[in-house]
């Protein structure tokens, strides 16, 4: 559509005036963005509890808190972040000064999915304010309700052609990704990633790609079952376990399942009672096209514990699946929903074996008090990122890069790092005029040795 096109050159136009490159615009930019967050608070967490069933404190914890974080953290840090960075210069250019100007992107776009969004739109926003760009902004629109709050916000605040948002579904996706681009950063599911990764090589623009896919867990003989489990609880049906850094599946030494899955049953009738289908603390599915996915996985395996659904509210139970095989659909693709399926391994470089021989995940959690076994683990497995003894909480904390590797995306952000995906590195010498030593010039007869002393 014409509006996508025109409102992009408006916005390319008004960065190129330099509108957004200093310190006072982005930092007056951000307090702005979360002012109107804190307005529009109690919007924010009814419209999560609508798209999603979230608790108000879920929907704080996991959502409006982290982008407060993000916010503040680079309100704090933002005029270390801008300043150019000087770096050592080789003896052979004397004098010189080097440095590293860190430019913004120019016109960015940020597509956002439906699980987290909220923070998925509003984190990598916060990072492209902070990096002196112009941003159109995509949510999905399974999350309607959020997305109309946040438009109302971006509307509100700012002016279209340095920040506006578009709504809509695949015509919308497709029309802003015809468009040419500074850079697009992409949260979502590795299909659509590659979507969007092809899209942008048309342009060469560069891009980050924040997927997903399905994140181990290792259980050993020496960890703590009763905190594993609640840990593990926590982890998995938070957002009923629709979280791209959800753990997926379980691998647990042989002879343990029983002992865990019994203490992990205790632990889901503490957090969602005994009718979990009723319990106000369990979010429910996004729509019926995930819910009937899911409610299939649940069908093609043995439940240990639950797997009641309630098709009317699209709720379904904390569900353990065990016996499991690695040939059942379950293990065939990212679960995104309340469902663990557990498998047992006899070795632990068996265990790491398993993990190894597929697909890069986006997280990965191991329980162990083993130091050698956590240390071969974090050594051996590739992997976005990930916890010792605990799960998710790594993307909490803002000094650590939150991103995936291979098929699980590329690139991080949060923190420092949002500044760096949304800014380009840009090199400099600054030589000096008065001294131009004539080595480097020819003829380079008996120079050699003299260059070999400079250069080795």
């Amino acid at each position: 559509m014409k509006i996508y096109s025109e409102t992009l050159d408006r916005q390319k136009a008004y960065f190129r005036r330099g509108e957004t490159l200093s310190y006072s615009f982005r930092i007056n930019a951000l307090r702005a963005l979360k002012n109107a967050l804190k307005a529009h608070e109690t919007e924010i967490l009814s419209a999560l509890d609508k798209d999603l069933g979230k608790s108000s404190f879920e929907g704080y914890a996991t959502e409006l808190g982290i982008v407060y974080e993000e916010i503040g953290y680079l309100e704090k840090h933002l005029k270390k972040l801008m300043k150019p960075t000087r770096v050592k210069t080789p003896i052979t250019q004397f004098y010189s000064r080097s440095y590293i100007i860190h430019e913004p992107m120019g016109s960015v776009l940020i597509m956002s999915p439906w699980n987290y969004p909220l923070q998925l739109t509003m984190v990598p926003l916060a990072g492209a304010i902070a990096g002196g760009n112009t941003a159109i902004v995509k949510p999905s629109r399974y999350s309607g309700a959020v997305s109309l709050v946040i438009k109302r916000i971006i509307e509100e605040t700012f002016q279209p052609e340095y920040i506006a948002l578009f709504e809509g579904g695949h015509e919308t996706n497709t029309a802003l990704l015809d468009l040419r681009w500074d850079f697009i950063f992409f949260t979502g599911s590795p299909a659509v990633g590659r979507i969007v990764h092809q899209a942008a090589n048309r342009y060469l623009t560069p891009c980050i790609l924040e997927l997903g896919g399905k994140s181990p867990v290792i259980i050993e003989e020496s960890a703590d079952i009763p905190l594993t489990a609640r840990r593990l609880t926590w982890g998995k049906f938070l957002n009923a376990g629709q979280t791209c850094v959800a753990p997926d599946y379980v691998l647990i030494k042989r002879g343990y399942a029983s002992a865990f899955i019994e203490a992990m049953k205790k632990e889901i009738v503490k957090a969602f009672t005994s009718d979990p289908l009723n319990a106000e603390d369990l979010p429910k599915i996004i729509n019926e096209k995930h819910f009937e996915r899911i409610r299939g996985l649940i069908s093609g395996s043995e439940a240990a514990h639950g797997g009641r659904c309630d098709v009317k509210h699209l709720r379904i139970e904390p569900t353990i699946l065990y016996p499991v095989k690695e040939t059942d659909s379950v293990m065939q693709e990212e679960i995104f929903g309340p469902v663990l399926p557990i498998l047992e391994y006899d070795s632990f470089e068996e265990a790491l074996d398993f993990v190894s021989s597929r697909e890069k995940p986006l997280a990965f959690y191991i329980f162990s008090k083993n130091r050698k076994h956590i240390e071969k683990a974090l050594a051996s497995v590739s992997f976005g990122g990930g916890c010792v003894n605990d799960t998710v909480v790594h993307l909490t904390d803002p000094e650590l890069p939150f991103g995936g590797v291979g098929n699980s995306g590329m690139g991080s952000y949060h923190g420092k790092r949002s500044f760096q995906a949304f800014t380009h590195d840009k090199s400099i010498m600054d030589k000096a005029l008065w001294l131009d030593i004539g080595v480097r010039y020819a003829p380079y007869r008996n120079k050699l040795k003299l260059l070999k002393m400079l250069m080795k």
